[in-house]
Formats: C-alpha cells, sequence, structure tokens
C-alpha cells in the first residue's frame, strides 16, 4: 500500500495538497494523531486500500517526536511510504494568517508565558517540525498559487518508485532563493537573452533561445561543471538513503538562462536518475 504524509508549517498549504491527492484517487484522513499512524495503515490495508494520504500537522505536538521512528516501522512492514513537507517563508505566513485572521494552533501553549505572539508560534513550529523536514521532500510554497501546489504534488506522486528523485528548478532571484533547495546555483553572470529584443518575449524552452545560449562558450561551461558536481555526488546521495534532492537554477528573471539549463540537467539526468522538473516563474503566469 501506498502512504502520502503531508507535513509542514500551519498555512503552507496542507489543505490543498490534501484536496490533490483525494483528486488523484488517495483515500484521505486530515490530522491523524502520529500514534494511530501505524494501526491505522494495517486497518486500511486490511481493507484493501491501495493509497492513503495523512495529514500530520503541529495540532499534535506532543506526539510528533514520535514520527520519524514510526515512519521507519512502515517501510520495514513493507508500505511505499512517500513524506512531502510543505513550507513558506514567516513573512509570507505572516500575510496569509492576517488575510485570513486565522488563529495559529500554537499560539495559545504557552502556558508560563501567557499567549504567544503568532511570529513565536510560527518559530516554534519550525523548532517541532524539524525532524520531519529532514526526511522529506519539502516544497516551498511562498510564490505558489494552489494549482501550482496541486500540479507539484500530483507529478510527485504520480512518479515511479526510485530510491532517488531530482527536482530541477528554475527560478528568479528577485523573487527569493526557493526554501526547499537542496543546491543553488546562481548563473546570472551568463550572457542574458532578454536583451536581445527578438527573445525577450520566449522563454529558455524556445528554440531560438537555446541556440543564442548554446553559443556561448561560458554558458556550457557552467553546464558541464553542474554536470560534473552532480555526478560526483548523486551516488553518495543515494548511499546515504536521500530520496529527494532539488537543484535550484537562479537567474535574474527565471526566464531565459535558468530555464534553459533546468531543461537541459533535467534531459542529461533523466537517462539515470528519476528526474522533475519545475519553473517556478513561467509555472506562475
Amino acid at each position: 500500500m501506498e502512504i502520502v504524509l503531508i507535513t509542514g508549517m500551519s498555512g503552507s498549504g496542507k489543505s490543498v495538497a490534501l484536496h490533490a491527492l483525494e483528486d488523484a484517487g488517495f483515500y484521505c484522513v486530515d490530522n491523524l494523531p502520529p500514534e494511530l499512524l501505524i494501526p491505522f495503515a494495517e486497518l486500511e490495508r486490511d481493507q484493501k486500500e491501495e493509497r492513503v494520504a495523512i495529514a500530520i500537522d503541529v495540532r499534535s505536538a506532543e506526539s510528533l517526536p514520535l514520527m520519524p521512528g514510526q515512519l521507519e516501522v512502515l517501510r520495514n512492514l513493507g508500505f511505499k511510504v512517500t513524506s512531502i513537507y510543505l513550507d513558506a517563508g514567516s513573512d509570507t505566513l505572516l500575510r496569509r494568517y492576517s488575510e485570513t485572521r486565522r488563529r495559529h494552533p500554537l499560539s495559545g501553549r504557552n502556558a508560563v508565558e501567557g499567549e504567544r505572539a503568532l511570529t513565536e508560534s510560527i518559530e516554534y513550529e519550525r523548532e517541532l517540525l524539524s525532524r520531519l523536514r529532514e526526511n522529506a521532500h519539502v516544497i516551498d510554497t511562498s510564490l505558489l498559487r494552489a494549482a501550482q501546489l496541486q500540479s507539484y504534488v500530483k507529478s510527485l506522486v504520480s512518479s515511479p518508485a526510485a530510491k532517488l528523485t531530482l527536482v530541477f528548478e528554475s527560478f528568479a532571484f528577485k523573487r527569493g532563493i526557493p526554501l526547499d533547495a537542496d543546491y543553488v546555483f546562481d548563473v546570472r553572470m551568463l550572457p542574458n537573452p532578454h536583451y536581445e529584443s527578438a527573445l525577450r518575449p520566449m522563454s529558455g524552452k524556445d528554440e531560438p533561445v537555446q541556440k543564442f545560449l548554446e553559443t556561448y562558450d561560458e554558458v556550457n561551461l557552467m553546464q558541464s561543471q553542474i554536470e560534473s558536481f552532480l555526478a560526483q555526488w548523486l551516488p553518495a546521495l543515494e548511499k546515504d538513503h536521500r530520496n529527494y534532492i532539488t537543484v535550484a537554477i537562479g537567474c535574474t528573471g527565471g526566464q531565459h538562462r535558468s530555464v534553459y539549463l533546468v531543461e537541459k540537467l533535467s534531459q542529461r539526468f533523466g537517462a539515470d536518475w528519476l528526474t522533475l522538473k519545475r519553473h517556478r516563474e513561467l509555472d506562475s503566469k
């Protein structure tokens, strides 16, 4: 049986992700107490359920330390477990709480000093969830629309089983570095198609832009060096039991150079590894 665990920061989009999985045919349960995870999984397997999605968050704060061990038990029992952690910048979470006027689930849990401020609650939540984040595939939802998040979650769960999944993500530095990146490469020093009027409205997916960038030795050198770095260290990362690696490529606008390199790198590594592509700025249009 396949189990997808959705965890992460309050306000980061767990409900959106759970709805996406429900649409994809998963039997979904929200806010399951961690101590019930193993008996619930065994019950659903006995009921012949094939795909189950479970959301667990900080509302079960007292039981969260149980989670890493329970996930390992489930894998040893033969369950296919995918853990997805949704994150967002603190400024984004503060804005979302302000817009919705919702109360943070940890805001009233400080019995000694009284009610926590929202900023304190968010940072305390990060601390409580830190171990779950370490062993999950992280998606930064700070700049994602709901439709983008749904698409990203569906692409993850629809991928065939693999020991290591490579996610290549293009982004614009002017909108911030993705929180979910394991490695970040800055390619803003490369020749910029933006300054060619005919290429400006295009993207790194378009052939004229690709041909333009291919003519520059420094572009080819950057691609070659990133490829060499990943080829050198991916086997060691897989040996270290990493399930997901997100490689973020950033340029100024996230439209030409970073997109081009993500397309090329995903093509290069797709023959040997399971790869996924994201174009944060293009996908948001």
